[in-house]
C-alpha cells in the first residue's frame, strides 16, 4: 500500500492565484523528486461545525478558504528520501513570511494507507455487428 503526505491550510481568498503558483511550484518539485502523484485542492463545500471540522481546525477566517494537498509516495521509506531532496531543492528556499498562506496555521502528517480502491472502465456494451464478407 502507498503512503501519504496530507495538508490543510487556510489560505486568504484574495490570496488565492498567487497560492496556486506555489502550489504548482510545490507540485513540480515534488513529482521531480519521485513522488507518485501530488494535488491541491481548494474547499467549496466544507461546513463549520460546533466541536469539530475543518474550519475550526485551522482556525478559518473570514474571507479564508480551506486548501487541502496531498502527495502519494510508495512507502515511508520513499516518503523520507523524496522529502529529504525536495526540501533541499533551491526552488523550496523562499521567504516563508511572505508565503500567500498562514504556515502556522497549516496541519499535515503522514498516513500509511490501509485501504484503496479505483474505479473500473466500463466495458463497452455493445456488441460489434458483423461484416458482410465482399466475394469478387
Amino acid at each position: 500500500m502507498s503512503y501519504l503526505d496530507v495538508f490543510i491550510l487556510p489560505v486568504p481568498k484574495k490570496n488565492l492565484k498567487r497560492y496556486k503558483a506555489v502550489a504548482q511550484l510545490a507540485c513540480d518539485v515534488w513529482m521531480d523528486h519521485g513522488a507518485l502523484s501530488y494535488v491541491e485542492t481548494v474547499g467549496d463545500d466544507v461546513p463549520a461545525g460546533k466541536l469539530t471540522s475543518l474550519p475550526l481546525s485551522v482556525k478559518l477566517k473570514k474571507n479564508e478558504a480551506i486548501a487541502l494537498g496531498y502527495a502519494v509516495y510508495k512507502s515511508r521509506a520513499h516518503r523520507d528520501q523524496v522529502s529529504k531532496k525536495v526540501f533541499a531543492d533551491p526552488r523550496m528556499q523562499f521567504d516563508w513570511k511572505k508565503a500567500p498562506f498562514d504556515g502556522q496555521r497549516m496541519i499535515f502528517g503522514g498516513f500509511e494507507q490501509i485501504l484503496g480502491a479505483v474505479a473500473k472502465a466500463k466495458a463497452a456494451t455493445k456488441k460489434a455487428k458483423p461484416r458482410a464478407s465482399k466475394r469478387a
